[in-house]
């Protein structure tokens, strides 16, 4: 099998799992469709992982290959490719999607088995796999857009998979809509960039931009901030974050493949793929820096006081994509798609422990209404403590490693860079505070309701299923909790998904060990970034005092965390009352949601009712269809006046006609 054809399988297993399930769905039981749809996946990895081996074999200088089914445009000039664009990164890519996907695949196996629409759930779980991995695949700009609105449509699908929910529905409409403005400034960047070099593909493009513009020239750093647009959209970056929170109404699954491995790593992806451009653009890249630095700001402090569980771990997740924008954008490309890496396996696992949590209380994802669930669950809160330990850069934990990779390289390069390099560690604070903040009122006290019953070996179901965002009772139609649930303590696909992720978040930092322990992973992808231009001096020290400075945090801040929530009751309540404006802040979101609505919400909702109210009225009813008709109403009338019946009445319109036709030729004629 030749390289290209494993790659072009990596992207045929989803769609024909997506076509084979959909299609199909009436002839398979739900339980066949979703083992269908966990094959595809799980064949979809194992041509990454054969792509990955191919393209080792190959020399370093030729670890970049192409190919091409046929020609989408070949018009005055103008030529797309049916492509594709094989190098480390995107290899590296399909392998953490491809994988991760597997394994949220057959986690929902067991968590969705009572779901009414088992089957369509995977049948949209395998087309959104297969438009990620033909956005990190593609060989172009066109097919790459492809891909992105692709996966756009279908998170939109997944968020508002609970469509009986007016609250899920509402939350797809908004992402979808978020990633709509993003899509249309990639799509306008893109314009930027080809009108002045004619050419979308990868290869042509980086080969062409020095030659093709001046460095920061206007017209490019305009085209990459609007690219940029697309990443803050699609990564949920500020000030276009707000749909991330509220697609926590799909299913867990969904929260777990959006947040881990997919759609908000796209943004990441972007920048990384097309960082030739943002290098000879750097007042574009340095926007992308600072934005992500205060995403990871804004959303650390966040969830410093969310209690919504899964809504902590998607506040998290805003603020780990901050970390690795702000690092790709500043040229830590190995430290920032490190820290994807390592982030996909232990977000996955928080989301899946927090999933088997949720369905052991009946559906309710409130902190403040769960204590004491260590005995009761002790595989979920031993899993949920791995996953803290990674996202909170404790000392050999994976996230450690990446976090303090990426940062390192980011404080390498001097200068204003010294303040991203801060930021990051402020931003560490925040994330060892928040997570253990979740772990210990989910896990630590005397044991709530639900936990007692699971003790007894009974699992709670609450009376009437509410939707938990807003408390209101629905329909069981809706899906979960449905007439079944399904915890990791008694599910096989649970704990063995669940148990693999453990391990990748302990070891998957041995890739990349400071000191040049090891560098396997500088090394894999050093063929994609060969031509960076940007140095970044040796400074040893500066990673021996991050490699200390982020222990101390992660260790002194679990133990500040330990003090407050696990033995100090009321200690959290009394810094509220010592801060109560920064508390409203925080809780308020930083009023962005306010802000959104007021700056766009509210003027586009105030143009569509004078549009209704004023323009329709006024002009199309009344001008253009009332106006047209009056027109016609009167010619009518005209018409009518003359169908006399009379013969002398029909013969004087002859020949005043033809009085008019001989007036005519005469003036001609003078003329």
């Amino acid at each position: 099998m030749s390289l290209s054809t494993a790659a072009w399988l990596i992207l045929a297993m989803p769609l024909a799992g997506t076509l084979v399930i959909g299609l199909g769905g009436r002839l398979w039981t739900p339980k066949v469709a979703g083992w269908i749809g966990t094959a595809a996946i799980a064949l979809a990895f194992v041509f990454a992982v054969i792509t990955f081996f191919k393209l080792q074999d190959l020399p370093v200088e030729e670890r970049v290959a192409t190919s091409s089914l046929w020609d989408l445009v070949n018009v005055a000039g103008v030529r797309i490719q049916l492509g594709i664009y094989v190098d480390p990164l995107s290899v590296l890519m399909a392998l953490v999607v491809s994988g991760v996907s597997t394994l949220i695949h057959l986690y929902s196996v067991g968590y969705m088995s009572s779901d009414r629409g088992y089957t369509r759930f995977f049948a949209y779980l395998n087309f959104f796999v297969f438009s990620m991995l033909l956005l990190v695949l593609a060989g172009n700009l066109a097919l790459l857009i492809v891909g992105w609105a692709f996966v756009g449509a279908a998170s939109y699908m997944l968020i508002s998979y609970w469509y009986r929910r007016t609250t899920a529905t509402s939350a797809g409409i908004k992402a979808f809509v978020i990633n709509v403005v993003g899509d249309i400034g990639l799509v306008l960047g893109t314009f930027f960039i080809f009108r002045e070099m004619g050419v979308l593909d990868y290869g042509a493009l980086f080969d062409g931009v020095q030659e093709a513009f001046p460095k920061n020239d206007a017209s490019l750093v305009a085209g990459c901030l609007l690219i940029l647009v697309g990443a803050f959209a699609k990564s949920a970056q500020v000030p276009f974050h707000t749909w991330l929170p509220d697609a926590m109404e799909g299913p867990t699954p969904v929260s777990s493949l959006i947040h881990a491995a997919t759609m908000v790593t796209a943004g990441v992806y972007l920048i990384g793929r097309l960082h030739p451009l943002f290098e000879w653009a750097p007042t574009a890249a340095d926007v992308g820096a600072v934005i992500g630095a205060l995403t990871l700001l804004i959303a650390g402090t966040i969830g410093l006081v969310v209690t919504d569980l899964k809504r902590v771990i998607a506040y998290s997740t805003m603020s780990q994509i901050g970390y690795m924008i702000m690092g790709v954008s500043a040229a830590a490309y190995v430290g920032g798609f490190f820290h994807l890496m390592t982030h996909a396996f232990f977000k996955a696992l928080l989301f899946m422990a927090a999933g088997s949590l949720i369905s052991a209380m009946g559906g309710e994802q409130s902190l403040d209404k769960m204590r004491g669930f260590r005995k009761a669950m002790p595989f979920t809160f031993a899993c949920f403590v791995v996953g803290g330990l990674a996202l909170s850069a404790f000392p050999l934990m994976s996230g450690f490693f990446s976090k303090d990779a990426l940062l390192f390289e980011i404080g390498q390069r001097g200068g204003w860079y010294y303040g991203l390099y801060a930021i990051g560690y402020i931003g560490a604070m925040f994330t060892v505070i928040y997570t253990w903040r979740m772990i210990f009122r989910a896990f630590w006290g005397d044991s709530c309701e639900e936990a007692t019953e699971l003790e007894h070996g009974h699992v709670h179901h609450a009376d009437h299923p509410t939707n938990p965002a807003t408390g209101e009772i629905e329909d069981t139609d809706v899906g979960f909790p449905g007439a079944d649930h399904h915890i990791a303590e008694r599910t096989w696909q649970m704990r063995f998904a669940m148990g693999v992720l453990a391990v990748l978040a302990v070891v998957a930092g041995v890739v990349f060990l400071p000191y040049g322990i090891t560098e396997w992973l500088p090394d894999f992808l050093e063929p994609t970034f060969a031509d960076s231009i940007i140095e970044h001096p040796e400074n040893t020290g500066l990673e021996t005092f991050g490699l200390v400075l982020s222990t101390v945090i992660s260790v002194g801040f679990l133990a500040v965390a330990y003090r407050i929530w696990a033995v100090g009751s009321g200690r959290a309540t009394a810094w509220q009352e010592r801060f109560p404006a920064l508390h409203r802040l925080f809780v308020n979101k930083w009023y962005f949601d306010e802000l959104i609505g007021l700056l766009i919400v509210r003027p586009v909702a105030w143009f569509g009712r004078w549009g209704r109210d004023s323009f329709e009225r006024i002009v199309i009813n009344g001008a253009l269809i009332g106006g047209t008709s009056g027109i016609v109403r009167a010619g009518s009338a005209a018409v009518r006046a003359l169908q006399t019946g009379l013969t002398r009445s029909y013969a004087g319109l002859v020949v005043a006609g033809l009085s008019v036709v001989l007036l005519y030729l005469l003036v001609r004629a003078a003329g």
